[in-house]
């Protein structure tokens, strides 16, 4: 796709549970500010939220050697998020189905399955080391006209 960007915001945050909120406010905020509407900014929010936990707890391990990237980008037709780690990585094929009658009572499980159902797009990609999230959401309506 050869779209132009609209917006671009990039962070490099510490593992820990501040940037789990930080990273739920800056993408709300650049949703809202290129043109998304409230019901969609908030999906957004949320679903980063979660990427950002399995970031900071899961991939990190809350370590204070490992950092967690983040770039957000708007076009004229969606928002592209990524979030990567710099965990040993995971396979997201094997996640277990949070909606299966022995998993239904698990405290952890759900967020993968969230952020499929509030985003259009969620794809994984192993790095070394680490792993990177890529979350898209496509515009309902128009971008925001300056």
């Amino acid at each position: 796709m050869n779209e132009s960007i609209t917006g671009r915001q990039t962070l490099t945050l510490p593992s820990t549970l501040d940037t789990v909120d930080r990273m739920e406010q800056e993408a709300e905020k650049f949703a809202s500010d290129h043109g998304f509407d409230e019901d969609d900014a908030a999906n957004i929010a949320m679903a980063v939220r979660e990427a950002t936990v399995n970031a900071v707890l899961h991939g990190n391990t809350y370590s204070r050697d490992k950092q967690v990237h983040a770039s957000l980008e708007a076009s004229a037709s969606d928002m592209t998020i990524r979030i990567a780690d710099e965990g040993t990585g995971f396979n997201a094929a094997v996640l277990p189905d949070p909606l299966l009658p022995e998993n239904i009572l698990r405290g952890s499980g759900r967020g993968v399955f969230l952020m499929r159902a509030l985003m259009d797009e969620v794809h994984f990609r192993q790095l070394t080391p680490g792993t990177e999230l890529t979350m898209i959401k496509h515009r309902t309506t128009g971008p925001l006209n300056p």
